[in-house]
């Protein structure tokens, strides 16, 4: 299914609008507020204009930190669909008595509107990344995360131009009354088209006491380690996003030497970047979440903020401020708007695949509490962003040196992020090893289920079978490997990271077989994958062994659906054994590499249906 087909799709496509219209409207009135604030130079209790729009962000992002755990608490109780049409309906009252706000330029009735606008994002935000699972199919949710994303940037960018666009027209606050009614009633009628959800847990109590209730959500969203830090992840992405928008203007001004239409640039170039590589992302994963996708947007977003840093102020900068054409010509300016491109295209591949992430590993009867968790995160970290640039600026460094700063921190939490959840490290590396070294074509990676336990099973043909495997199959897998593997320089730092299951025959070490037996068990209890090589050891002349009798133990322990496998085209390379010993035939490399490797991947049989000879035979003939 292409996007253009999911979003004709009744299910999504009136949230798509839905949301996408919201984001627009929030946007049209408050760039609207805060050019009305700053041209007609208002003063309230004595707030100069630089003040009073600061204050107008704090407004807005209130509500988060206070309502995000009841909006996830409603969001789980009733029905997402329902709720999502009441916030819109709230959200044509807000509209109109921010109109009257505007036509009667009433600063309290403005800033009343714009807090109205943040309560009503609060419980939209939930529902809104929660109910994601719940309309579309399994396949479909990577690339509805996609569209989501590139619809709130794109519509955070045109609600941002049109709001400073239409109040600076003749009657401009007429115009941008009658504009901010008209679309939130459009985004009502959306709503409106949603499919009827039923409630997730209609039996939940609401806690009205917000600090009680903030800290349990907050709780429930630390409850699976893997997805709080990727939670996280998101709201450093905010916070790194956040510093970068809020110092454009004066990174153009000062340091470009460029006027107001070069930042409205900057910003169309940021906010449809994020939009492109969500999709770009959408079309690496195919489907799937792809979690090597994270790490290598991380290292984008550091290459290319820190080339920002390297380029300084690229030219002489002398007479009057720059327009978008006098910018173009300077030395130095594309450079700069493609590292802005890089920086804003790797976002979206780093926050797709941790916002899809957090859906699928989050448990359905709390997931929309732990999207709440992530809302009030991300709200933290963006007011961190605006605490951080008053601290930086305060010691005297210069704009420029934001970008540096930005990369240092970046580089520290990623190294975080992949040190606690190395499984995104792991699938990164061998996604990239694997396309480096071969030429890997899959076929069957549907019969690999999303969630739940399975154990797959694989011929043993030579020593890098679980890299062939790791970049295929995009759920973290657990390899149970001999544990001589362990021992191996570097490889062993990995292979810990990715939480190899060490075991050993029989009479070599009886207690360490047993311990693999148990950690196999309880991975499996966990609803985690693994993956095992039956024959116990790679094969020395390209045909299968004998399958030993520790499937069936597992099997019989755990009874779980067992996946046949089986790679072909690994035979006769560097790392197998038709040569002799593997990895010593160094002129192999040559005629081998990038060479054509295939991963069969069978329907999942039955746990009573598994027997060592039936397994063996099965994946024989997929090697035919």
């Amino acid at each position: 299914m292409i996007q253009s087909t999911l979003l004709l799709s009744k299910k999504f496509y009136p949230m798509f609008w839905t949301q996408a219209l919201g984001a627009a409207n929030n946007n049209i009135f408050k760039n609207a507020l805060i050019i009305l604030i700053t041209f007609k130079s208002t003063k309230l209790m004595g707030l100069g204009v630089e003040q009073m729009v600061a204050l107008c962000g704090g407004i807005f992002i209130a509500p988060f930190f206070f309502f995000s755990a009841l909006a996830g608490e409603c969001s789980d109780k009733w029905s997402k669909s329902r709720l999502v049409t009441l916030t819109k309906f709230l959200e044509v009252f807000i509209m109109l008595l921010g109109s009257v706000g505007l036509l009667t330029e009433s600063l309290p009735l403005l800033f009343f509107s714009l807090f109205l606008m943040g309560l009503q994002a609060t419980f939209f935000g939930p529902a809104k990344f929660s109910i994601l699972p719940e309309l579309l199919e399994e396949d479909d949710i990577v690339k509805g995360n996609a569209l989501v994303e590139m619809g709130t940037f794109l519509a955070i960018l045109t609600g941002t131009i049109l709001g400073g666009a239409f109040i600076g027209l003749h009657s401009g606050t007429k115009i941008v009354s009658l504009v901010v009614v008209g679309v939130a009633l459009l985004g009502l009628f959306f709503s409106l088209k949603l499919p009827r959800l039923d409630p997730i847990d209609p039996t939940l109590k609401l806690d009205w006491n917000l600090f009680r209730s903030t800290y349990r959500v907050m709780n429930i969203g630390r409850s699976v380690k893997s997805v709080f830090i990727s939670i996280l992840g998101i709201s450093w992405f905010w916070f790194f996003g956040a510093t970068l928008l809020s110092i454009f203007p004066v990174y153009v001004k000062d340091v470009l030497h460029a006027n107001e239409q070069v930042v409205t640039l900057f910003l169309a170039i940021f906010s449809i970047g994020v939009a492109l590589g969500s999709m770009i992302c959408e079309k690496c994963s195919h489907k799937r979440i792809e979690l090597g996708l994270v790490p290598f947007g991380s290292i984008g977003l550091c290459w290319f903020v820190f080339h920002l840093y390297f380029m300084g102020r690229p030219y002489e900068i002398s007479g009057d401020l720059l327009n978008i054409t006098g910018f173009m010509q300077q030395t130095g300016s594309y450079w700069i708007l493609f590292d802005l491109a890089g920086l804003s295209i790797m976002s979206g591949f780093f926050i797709v695949p941790l916002y899809t992430f957090i859906q699928m590993r989050s448990e359905r009867s709390v997931r929309s509490r732990v999207i709440a968790c992530n809302n009030i995160l991300n709200a933290l970290f963006m007011v961190g962003a605006a605490g951080f640039l008053i601290v930086f600026f305060s010691f005297g460094f210069k704009t420029t040196d934001v970008f540096l700063a930005l990369f240092v921190m970046n580089v520290a939490v990623s190294l975080y992020i992949y040190t606690v959840i190395p499984e995104f490290l792991w699938r990164f590396i061998c996604v990239l090893l694997g396309k480096m070294l071969y030429r890997l074509k899959v076929q069957g990676l549907d019969h690999i289920p999303l969630e739940g336990p399975a154990v797959l099973t694989c011929n043993h043909v030579s020593f890098v079978d679980w890299l062939v495997i790791s970049a295929s199959v995009k759920r973290p897998v657990r390899f149970v490997m001999h544990y001589s593997f362990m021992k191996i320089p570097v490889l062993s730092f990995f292979f810990r990271g990715a939480k190899v299951i060490p075991i050993a025959g029989a009479k070599e070490d009886p207690e360490l077989m047993e311990e693999a037996f148990d950690k196999i068990a309880a991975t499996l209890e966990d609803k985690e994958i693994v993956c095992i090589f039956p024959e116990g050891k790679i094969t020395y002349d390209g045909n299968i062994s004998p399958f030993r009798p520790g499937i069936e133990k597992i099997i019989s322990r755990t009874p779980v659906p067992v996946i046949p496998m089986a790679i072909r085209g690994l035979w006769g390379s560097f790392f197998s054994r038709k040569y002799g010993p593997a990895g010593t035939k160094f002129r192999v490399i040559p005629k081998r590499w990038f060479s054509k490797v295939d991963l069969l991947i069978e329907p999942a049989l039955a746990p009573q249906m598994v027997t060592a000879e039936s397994l063996q035979e099965k994946i024989k003939s997929m090697m035919d």
